[in-house]
């Protein structure tokens, strides 16, 4: 089992940074892929990035391609996700995510674990 943990959201103005962190607990994230998704009132959840924990390949959605960098550090157990110049449009819930089969793929139902989100809102 493994339990994913969010932090790193709040309010800022658009163009502004913020950078989310998913600290995972249970087990490493060896061999998984992990991502993030995110839900904004209203809408279905949506993918945002992926990373494949040991070959370090990339997904991102072409909404933040250029803007958001996934990144993870081993030793910490962590993925995180810089995000920069923020646009109103990216106001969601960010969800954390592990992919037990590695594939790293933009749809939630290859997800097996799931952290509780973090909340990022972007005022313009």
């Amino acid at each position: 089992q493994v339990q994913l943990v969010e932090s790193g959201g709040g309010l800022v103005q658009a163009g502004d940074s913020l950078r989310l962190s998913c600290a995972a607990s249970g087990r490493t994230f060896e061999n998984y892929a992990t991502g993030w998704f995110r839900q904004a009132p209203g809408k279905e959840r949506e993918f945002v990035a992926s990373i494949m924990w040991t070959s370090l390949t990339t997904y991102y959605a072409a909404s933040v391609k250029g803007r958001f960098t996934i990144s993870r550090d081993a030793a910490k157990n962590t993925v995180y996700l810089q995000m920069n110049n923020l646009k109103p449009d990216d106001t969601a819930v960010y969800y954390c995510a592990a992919d037990a089969a590695g594939w790293g793929s933009e749809n939630d139902v290859n997800y097996d674990f799931w952290g509780q989100g973090t909340q990022v809102t972007v005022s313009s």
